[in-house]
């Protein structure tokens, strides 16, 4: 759960809201090809189901705010950096909008390219 109190309360919402709400933000984005798996059995566990909603997606809390990994595959002949960028931007302005929480950082790590 990630979790921020305001002056009303608590407010609490799960980690598999966040990485469904950045996975889908992600793949979005013009030359991202699809998500790549995270970890050492998340690549078994997404050959075994369709679709898991936080795969490539890892959401860490801190203090000054979210610091947000995205782990992508691109599409080839596409300018890398541009899509980079692009990402950063649209995940970032998805969770400050949708959530209300400050994001930190987003960092994203291209694994591989499609064609």
């Amino acid at each position: 759960m990630i979790q921020t109190e305001n002056p009303l309360g608590t407010v609490e919402i799960a980690e598999g809201y966040f990485a469904k709400l950045i996975g889908d933000a992600a793949s979005s984005c013009y030359g991202v090809a699809q998500m790549s798996a995270v970890g050492p059995f998340q690549g078994f566990k997404s050959r075994m189901r369709r679709e898991l909603p936080d795969k490539g997606v890892r959401v860490k809390e801190e203090p000054e705010g979210l610091v947000i990994d995205l782990h992508i595959v691109v599409t080839y002949g596409v300018n890398i950096g541009a899509i980079t960028k692009s990402i950063v931007h649209k995940v970032r302005y998805v969770v400050e909008d949708m959530t209300g929480f400050a994001v930190k950082r987003v960092n994203v790590y291209v694994d591989s390219l499609k064609t």
